[in-house]
């Protein structure tokens, strides 16, 4: 599989994805990295119905991306993978699914989270995470959709710059 986008967005498979990111990237496989969703038949039947049958659709566990995942990167596919959120992305790098990239797309409100754009909040567990992946290396960004400003992550100021 060609990896053209990592993305952490907790909505997971949505309008954006489909309608903006997906031909953006011209992928023609989506694998969504969830350890819910992935156990939860309905969650993951309302996903595939909404994907074109023209896009290929892997949702594994943690466990299962790790034993299948290289499988499928011998595979060709252009492929965009979804997490829901950074500790997610940083388990699955930690796990040897390696990235240069992560998109930040949506990362819904919550207790003890702060606003760090339009459709990013973060607690501390997600601002250490997002710290943890920049040390190793991985180019933070925020881009809702294709044609938005990239906001650039600087885990310096703890907060996005653009």
């Amino acid at each position: 599989m060609s990896i053209v986008l990592v993305r952490v967005d907790n909505r997971l498979i949505h309008g954006q994805v489909l309608e903006a990111w997906l031909p953006h990237v011209q992928a023609d496989s989506i694998v969504v990295v969830d350890d819910v969703i992935a156990q939860d038949s309905f969650r993951k039947q309302l996903m595939l119905a909404v994907v074109p049958q023209t896009v290929r659709v892997d949702i594994y566990s943690h466990e299962q991306f790790n034993q299948d995942a290289q499988l499928a990167v011998c595979q060709g596919a252009k492929t965009l993978v979804l997490f829901s959120t950074p500790a997610d992305a940083l388990k699955a790098y930690l796990s040897g699914f390696h990235f240069t990239a992560l998109n930040l797309g949506n990362m819904h409100i919550g207790p003890q989270k702060c606003c760090i754009s339009q459709t990013l909040y973060a607690d501390s567990d997600d601002l250490a995470d997002l710290e943890k992946l920049t040390d190793l290396g991985v180019d933070l960004c925020a881009q809702c959709i294709p044609t938005d400003r990239v906001l650039h992550w600087d885990c310096h100021c703890k907060e996005l710059r653009g």
